[in-house]
């Protein structure tokens, strides 16, 4: 088994940093592609990340680079740019003389435009790579801190998926190895969503108790969209399914549950992506992953509330009055 021993990672953001502290703790020689220059000579000359990271700065030997050309000798790249800028980035990569090896797309979402998974984005622009994927419980802080993280890497073979994973894994890092790209991917999307749920909950002091109860029915949501997906059901229950719906659905560190939250003390969501500030991919996936859903006769009720949340200026308490509403099921039964 050809091992792999250079990892690019593009992206510059802190999960993109966090990734390359990872590979080079792994022992692999570790290339950060980022589009800033200042954040590159930052990383040269200091050995910071003070945008992103800040506080942490590291022991580990990272070459940065803007010169993307240079970044793609790689036996292996991480994609860690966000879902809906991914085809624009392949579309570089392309332009930059392309790359034939295992692309592990690292973002969490669905393409708003098309409805595609990234691994169909990836295919669309870039076929000869092959896709994989990382997903799972994860902080960029508690990555970049070197504290206990467990993740998947799905590849579309396992030779791949285990290649992957012995040259990411550290004492602190455990990776474990899948060949169910798309199950993965669909985790790491739909659980952005479902986080936004519950952060309007937190936000609107509604208890633990409708938190938690969101997160359960949340998971029946991504279960039945996976299933109709293909994805296999020991993926949606392990670490990129259930485990980082959990953290997520839980943690004000999640983008997307912090701004559920400010949605739930009544802010309007058209305001806090007009103001930018950081990227909640979950208000980009919520209308495609419902009209996606409908395509395979699903139901998202959850989903597709939060879609109107974000899309019609939903309040939190005429959210919650739709769904308790609903007329009572079984609980094996599809809502």
């Amino acid at each position: 088994m050809k091992q792999i021993n250079r990892i690019t990672v593009i992206g510059g953001g802190a999960w993109g940093t966090a990734l390359a502290l990872t590979a080079a703790r792994a022992g692999a020689t570790a290339t950060l592609w980022a589009r800033d220059p200042d954040i590159v000579r930052e990383i040269q000359s200091r050995r910071q990340n003070a945008k992103y990271l800040p506080g942490i700065t590291f022991d580990e030997e990272i070459h940065a680079t803007a010169d993307l050309r240079e970044a793609l000798k790689a036996d292996a790249v991480l994609l860690v740019t966000p879902a809906q800028t991914t085809r624009d980035m392949l579309r570089e990569i392309v332009s930059a003389g392309g790359f034939d090896g295992p692309l592990v797309l690292c973002a969490k979402g669905i393409e708003q435009s098309t409805g595609e998974l990234l691994s169909e984005v990836l295919k669309d622009e870039l076929p000869r790579a092959e896709a994989a994927a990382l997903s799972g419980p994860s902080f960029a802080d508690d990555v970049a801190r070197g504290l206990p993280t467990a993740v998947t890497i799905a590849a579309e073979t396992m030779e791949t998926a285990n290649r992957l994973c012995a040259a990411m894994a550290s004492p602190a890092f455990r990776p474990y190895a899948s060949t169910d790209v798309t199950g993965t991917l669909i985790g790491g999307a739909l659980k952005n969503v479902l986080a936004i749920a519950c952060g309007a909950v937190v936000g609107r002091k509604l208890g633990a108790s409708a938190q938690a109860a969101l997160t359960a029915r949340g998971f029946a949501e991504l279960s039945r969209l996976g299933a109709a997906m293909g994805a296999r059901s020991e993926t949606l229950t392990g670490l990129s399914g259930l485990g980082d719906l959990v953290l997520t659905c839980s943690s004000p560190q999640s983008r997307n549950f912090s701004f559920g939250i400010k949605l739930g003390e009544g802010q309007k969501a058209a305001d806090l992506i007009a103001a930018g500030g950081k990227l909640a991919e979950g208000a980009y996936s919520a209308r495609i992953a419902v009209e996606l859903a409908k395509r395979l006769n699903v139901e998202l009720p959850i989903c597709a509330t939060v879609a109107r949340m974000i899309d019609e200026g939903l309040s939190v308490d005429d959210a919650l009055t739709i769904l308790m509403s609903r007329p009572l099921k079984h609980e094996a039964g599809t809502d």
